[in-house]
């Protein structure tokens, strides 16, 4: 089984190029795994892991209702968002600057076979991450993503999920809000769930700003441990990645 998940820093991307993106490296690790069933092979599969920032967008899962889009086009071209039905799980949802957005993409043969496993794990290392900063990040039953002050009617989402997973491959994931303009959640109903607000990091640690690579760095080292994952940096498609030092993690 490979471990070893290459890290690729996408920087600001548009959504669709990222898609796309992801659908290549997904399709990548199937023909492996086709290759190796269909032809006798035993070649490693590798796996992935995307940080990318999107401009403003709002995507919709496959399962969701289009009535929780609040804008029409005119008024998505007049705010400068776009939006896309995309082939994740989840309702609709927001991305734009100031969020951390992580696609893993990876063999789940290589770790273990358990989409809900899985979907708890990448929960987990959010919460760990806030707990870093004092936050309790909490699983709220029966809604998708990590919250704060669940039970109370203060509950709010700060990390949104939404995954897809064939063949035990995954992609899309999560959607962390860091610096985020909350306005653009007004447009919306987030994932389908009415009378609940959304945050952000630096909003609930009552700052201006936080230091985006700081918080990146730290879901590094959550994600890597949960996993029990080897990262390696890679800025583009994968050539010689390197590993990264626990320490810069």
């Amino acid at each position: 089984m490979n471990k070893k998940v290459i890290l690729q820093e996408l920087g600001r991307k548009d959504y669709k190029e990222t898609w796309d993106y992801q659908e290549s490296l997904f399709q990548s690790i199937v023909d492996v795994k086709l290759r190796n069933k269909n032809e006798g092979m035993n070649l490693d599969t590798p796996n992935y892991f995307l940080y990318v920032e999107h401009p403003h967008v709002y995507t919709l899962g496959k399962s969701g209702d289009l009535q929780n889009l609040l804008l029409n086009e005119a008024q998505l071209e007049a705010k400068g968002a776009t939006f896309y039905k995309i082939n994740r799980g989840g309702d609709i949802t927001y991305h734009g600057p100031g969020q951390i957005v992580g696609y893993p993409i990876l063999d789940l043969e290589n770790f273990f076979t358990d989409i809900h496993k899985y979907l708890r794990l990448l929960e987990e290392t959010i919460i760990l991450t806030l707990g870093d900063y004092g936050l309790k990040g909490e699983r709220s039953e029966g809604e998708t993503g990590v919250w704060l002050c669940v039970g109370t009617p203060f509950a709010r989402k700060i990390c949104a999920f939404g995954v897809r997973a064939s063949r035990w491959v995954t992609m899309h994931g999560f959607a962390l809000n860091v610096n985020a303009d909350l306005g653009y959640f007004d447009n919306i109903v987030p994932c389908g769930i009415r009378g609940k607000g959304v945050t952000s990091l630096n909003v609930e640690l009552g700052v201006p700003e936080i230091d985006m690579d700081e918080v990146k760095s730290r879901i590094l080292t959550h994600f890597s441990a949960l996993f029990s994952a080897e990262l390696l940096q890679n800025s583009g498609p994968p050539q010689n990645p390197k590993p990264i030092d626990r320490a810069e993690a």
